[in-house]
């Protein structure tokens, strides 16, 4: 009991097992893969020289640039004006669009990966359909190439381009557009004045989020593109695989985290908003060192002022009619959208109920053939039932580390917070390779290469991250007069914690299990690189079966795997739904006259 209240008045040291765990497994080996990089102890650059100096390696990281630049720019352009319109729709509607949304964001990138393959091959979907209609002869090339990986990327992080964007666009007050259109503002200059500066942040996360995310890519361009089409993440993957020359690959690794740093300093990440009135102010203290251009500008405008009263009053009282057409194309543009992201799982799950010896759609019989063959085969159920194993450890592990962190952190100072949350999410902002070859290095020095403790440890670094942003924002809405009014009834700090505190939080460390088992259950790149040659798990095995020969068992798995956070997400919704209760039980009844 005196050790809970002596961390009740220390809460940060609730968040120490968290940060021994990232120190031993993440933050010490990616120290010493920064001093391997630069000679440590004789401190030179001679390694960064050695790779800018072949221009194989230059190509190689200039593509990988160039690469996630083009697919961050697709999805900034089709996730931005789709967040705008999903905001714009009534509520119901856009709740439902969210979790349209949402659930490819939460479905398997390697079953989205196949799905492609199936649906681009030189006997997939758009190939067959288009030679029984006749308007080809033979197979049109459309994977293994630079356009099947920018569709591939692009279907997996477009859904973290839109949901920071809906976080943002929701925030924002509707009545502030409304001023400026009362103002008489055309619609157009309403959005780019109000609207769009107030959403910049964002776009900031968005934009940050995909492009960090697309640095590190390795399974999506590795399966859908060609020899020509390698990414940096790929070139370290082989390296470790092959020579293991730890210079080189710490090399590699810094100059593509040093990418990463570049882009975040750029960008930066502030949520606040207070960026983009920097921004404004910056462009208004240019635009005064310009005093001629400046009287220029007024001069135009006031000689505009009757013409725009006179068409401000001329449609006032206009009715909105012509809003019809654009309101019919943005509805297009956003179900073709969620057509785009929910169509590949579609077809995945609809082949696998083929009757035939091979793939097909549509399915010439209904036959469950394929689901009786994968868990009738070893080869199969066992790494499944590994990575269930790994994914429980995971979820129970980062559960609770993951909630004292947030608890703690939640109970100390802005400042301090911001900054040890943001080295608690270090593992998720990195690029996943740079993470897998960390978390090898450290998993080497306790012996855990090949097992599943060791996989389990590496998979909790970033799925701490999960649940300490999941159960952070349920503290936020959380009121702590509930536990003082606790405690002033002689309540011990268990008793408050167990009885107050646990039950309202209850939904948040939930979904923060949930997270952390999918995102340990889905993981592939770093599981390749800590699994050593004995231990398979199931992304694994699909990883190895996609590469090598398509098995039509792969498409009875994806379709599981595709409904998996269907039912995530139906779990989610009734824990929250019948912990509403207890809450409602918790809150004091209004005092009666």
């Amino acid at each position: 009991m005196e050790t809970l209240q002596k961390l009740g008045r220390m809460p940060i040291a609730l968040t120490v097992p968290a940060f021994v765990l990232l120190l031993v497994v993440f933050g010490v080996p990616i120290v010493q893969l920064f001093l391997t990089s630069i000679n440590a102890p004789a401190f030179s650059l001679a390694n960064y020289h050695a790779f800018f100096g072949q221009p194989s390696n230059v190509r190689v990281l200039y593509q990988t640039v160039e690469m996630s630049v083009v697919v961050t720019a697709i999805c900034l352009i089709i996730g931005y004006p789709a967040a705008y319109l999903i905001v714009a729709a009534s509520k119901r509607v856009r709740i439902a669009l969210t979790v349209l949304v949402f659930i490819p964001w939460l479905t398997s990138g390697l079953v989205r990966t196949y799905a492609w393959i199936v649906i681009l091959g030189d006997h997939g979907l758009i190939n067959n359909l288009l030679l029984n209609i006749g308007l080809i002869s033979s197979p049109l090339e459309l994977v293994y190439n630079r356009s099947a990986v920018y569709i591939g990327m692009v279907h997996i992080v477009l859904p973290m381009m839109i949901l920071p964007l809906l976080s943002v666009m929701l925030g924002i007050d509707k009545s502030l557009m409304e001023a400026a259109r009362s103002m008489g503002a055309r619609p157009s200059a309403a959005f780019w004045r109000v609207f769009f500066p107030l959403s910049l942040p964002g776009v900031r996360s968005g934009t940050l989020l995909v492009f960090i995310m697309c640095l590190g890519f390795y399974i999506t361009p590795a399966a859908l593109g060609g020899l020509r089409d390698a990414m940096l993440s790929t070139f370290i993957a082989a390296q470790v695989s092959s020579s293991f020359d730890l210079a080189r690959i710490a090399t590699s690794a810094f100059i593509l985290l040093g990418t990463a740093a570049v882009v975040l300093f750029m960008l930066g990440l502030d949520l606040s908003g207070n960026q983009g009135i920097a921004v404004q102010s910056t462009r208004a203290s240019r635009r005064s060192k310009l005093p001629s251009l400046g009287t220029l500008t007024r001069f135009l405008r006031e000689l505009a002022i009757p013409y725009r009263a006179k068409r401000w009053r001329s449609q006032l009282y206009r009715t909105m009619g012509d809003g019809s057409w654009w309101k019919m194309v943005g509805t297009v543009f956003v179900v073709l959208v969620v057509f785009f992201l929910l169509f590949p799982g579609v077809v995945v799950i609809i082949m696998s109920f083929s009757a035939g010896a091979f793939l097909e759609f549509p399915p010439s019989g209904f036959s469950l053939q394929w689901y009786h063959a994968f868990f009738n085969d070893p080869a199969w159920y066992g790494p499944a039932w590994t990575s269930i194993q790994i994914g429980i450890v995971v979820a129970i592990l980062s559960t609770i580390v993951g909630t004292l962190a947030a608890f703690g952190l939640s109970r100390t100072f802005p400042r301090l917070r911001a900054l040890l949350t943001m080295l608690i999410l270090t593992p998720i902002t990195f690029p996943v390779i740079v993470v897998g070859v960390a978390a090898y290095l450290g998993l080497v020095k306790l012996g855990l290469i090949g097992t599943i403790s060791g996989i389990a440890l590496a998979h909790s670094i970033g799925s701490i991250g999960f649940v300490v942003v999941i159960v952070s924002a349920t503290l936020a809405n959380f009121d702590r007069r509930l536990e003082q009014a606790a405690m002033s009834m002689r309540a011990g700090p268990l008793r408050t914690f167990t009885r107050v505190t646990l039950p309202l939080i209850r939904p948040g460390i939930i979904g923060g299990a949930f997270f952390a088992f999918i995102h340990s259950f889905d993981e592939v790149v770093i599981t390749s690189l800590v699994s050593g040659l004995s231990l398979r798990t199931l992304p694994l095995k699909m990883w190895e079966n996609i590469r090598n020969e398509i098995d039509p068992t792969i498409a009875a798995l994806a379709s599981l795997l595709v409904l998996l956070p269907v039912l995530w997400l139906a779990a989610l919704y009734f824990t929250w739904w019948r912990s509403r209760p207890t809450a409602q039980l918790t809150r004091p009844e209004p005092a009666t006259t």
